[in-house]
């Protein structure tokens, strides 16, 4: 499994990004792709692990040494038919995903030094797009049967792939303008062009996948509606109920949470560079009956919450020409190196990362990353906006947090910071429950939809997936939970295609006895299932 000796050998060369100060004035993706024979050795570093702990660290359970010594090897279109077994999107990970497989990498026993996966993983794809292996893929034959899949985020575009291509009629329903989900309107183009997922849009529709964009379920058509026209629904709607900050002048002009911001600049790079949305676009900032404009241009930028959506505000604040951005975290600044005692290999290191915008601002020299640090309240000037709302923000009022929960306010360490534009990033709740109410599902004590049996719900023919379900997760978790949804659904469906012959609804052997579908093996179960044929 790749070169003998190689991760003695060759010293791990990680992703390059393009150079700070220059991408900080773009949209362009800042991801560098090695030459072909770096490539091969870091994916020859690959050491023949007896147990590849990648494999348990990856939620989609990517079959990681099989596909690095094929690129090792130079058997590139083999390495794509590997990582497809498991992974619809791996351009979408290979962009996104933190990278939990490296952190369970064996060499990352010695911290730093895992094998480039992500960078491997990337480059496999990339050049399957280029030499033109990727193809839609319809299915052989149709069922009869249809699925309604609600949220076109990674998670139900997986499960409206997997569902399509088993043969089943799939309508995949967004209520945006265009397909993707967070990774089109939430992640900005300097991570991932927005290309990059209409291709797979395209790649969808091409395999059979009706795609209704603009239609909001539960307001343009009814649950009621929904239910008696398909056989079975998948809810992948997303975490999107925002985490609030309940303090002293929240309701002043020019606070904002994160998503509102990052849509409108994501919307502003499609109309400037494409692609074109599915259906015409929400009216822009300034016209009629459009929202007001969220700009950062010429404004102190305070950015609350320090994961990868306050990173994205704090890029695009830059873009835009603000004057300075600070970026606040409640929790204490996590150590430089992996705290064993905390969290050991093959756990996530909680250690210190540099993210890459504010590795721009600093460079530019306008940002700062402030740990520690609890908001109190904010003030605004006396000035009522003419629609008789309250003044404009212009400062918040912090102070240092004790290092422990409630992260209270540390006396006599209170202090003011100056922003005109504040932007809330503070992780999300649970999905919206307007439509979760509408069809009758239960919730779980979060107010996620609760699953009665993996990704069933309380409710006869409704599934779940994604955030929806699980809570606000990574990528990588998304695209499992469509997968693995698909494969729930399959089986009720094969279940009520079987229903004549007297066999009943099968039930799923492969997580009955489990008390959670998370728990165990990340990767899809080998075995086969009832009403489900091999192969």
């Amino acid at each position: 499994m790749g070169k003998l000796g190689g991760f003695l050998e060759v010293e791990r060369h990680g992703i390059p990004y393009r150079d700070a100060v220059k991408r900080a004035h773009d949209y362009k993706e800042f991801l560098v792709q090695r030459p072909v024979p770096e490539l091969r050795e870091q994916g020859g570093r690959c050491m023949d692990c007896g147990v590849p702990f990648c494999h348990n660290g990856c939620p989609l359970g990517n079959l990681i040494p099989d596909w690095n010594d094929l690129v090792y090897r130079d058997r590139w279109s083999d390495a794509i038919v590997q990582l497809h077994a498991t992974n619809n999107f791996p351009e979408l990970t290979g962009r996104l995903c933190p990278a939990p497989c490296e952190a369970a990498c064996v060499l990352e026993i010695k911290e730093n030094d895992a094998v480039t996966i992500k960078q491997v993983e990337l480059a496999i794809v990339d050049r399957a797009w280029a030499e033109g292996w990727i193809v839609p893929q319809p299915p052989r034959r149709e069922t009869g049967q249809s699925v309604a899949v609600v949220g076109s985020g990674p998670a139900g575009m997986a499960a409206a792939q997997q569902l399509r291509r088993l043969g089943h009629r799939v309508v995949l329903f967004e209520r945006d303008e265009a397909a993707g989900g967070l990774a089109r309107f939430g992640v900005p183009d300097f991570k991932i062009e927005k290309r990059i997922v209409e291709r797979r849009v395209q790649q969808l529709i091409a395999e059979g996948v009706e795609l209704r964009c603009g239609v909001d379920v539960g307001q343009d058509i009814s649950a009621e509606e929904l239910r008696a026209g398909f056989d079975a629904i998948v809810l992948a709607t997303g975490s999107r109920v925002a985490r609030d900050l309940p303090v002293p002048g929240r309701d002043l002009d020019g606070i904002h949470f994160a998503m509102d911001y990052l849509y409108q600049r994501n919307r502003w790079v499609a109309g400037e560079v494409g692609p074109a949305p599915t259906v015409p676009a929400p009216p822009v900032p300034g016209s009629v009956d459009a929202p007001p404009e969220i700009s950062a241009a010429g404004k102190d930028v305070v950015v609350i919450g320090g994961g990868d959506t306050g990173a994205d505000c704090v890029g695009n604040a830059l873009r835009e020409g603000a004057s300075s951005i600070v970026q606040l975290e409640l929790l204490p600044e996590p150590p430089e190196h992996r705290p064993d005692e905390r969290t050991p290999w093959p756990q996530w290191p909680l250690k210190y990362r540099l993210s890459y915008a504010m590795e721009e601002a600093l460079q530019e020299g306008l940002g700062d990353q402030v740990y520690s640090i609890a908001t109190t309240s904010f003030s605004g000037d006396e000035t009522s906006r003419s629609d008789g709302g309250p003044g404009r923000v212009t400062a918040l009022h912090i102070a240092q947090a004790e290092p422990a929960p409630p992260f209270g306010p540390v006396a006599g360490t209170e202090r003011e910071l100056p922003a005109q534009l504040v932007l809330l990033a503070m992780g999300f709740l649970h999905p919206e429950p307007g439509l979760l109410d509408e069809l009758g599902v239960e919730k779980d004590p979060r107010g996620n939809v609760k699953s009665v049996k993996p990704y069933t719900t309380s409710v006869e023919s409704v599934f779940a997936a994604g955030d929806a379900r699980r809570g606000q997760s990574l990528i990588v978790w998304a695209i499992n939970e469509g997968r693995q949804c698909a494969r729930m659904v399959e089986r009720y469906l094969a279940g009520k295609r079987d229903a004549g012959s007297g066999l009943g609804l099968p039930e799923d052997q492969g997580v009955a006895g489990h008390a959670d579908a998370d728990e165990g093996p990340e990767g899809p179960p080998q075995h086969v299932g009832p009403g489900v044929p091999a192969g």
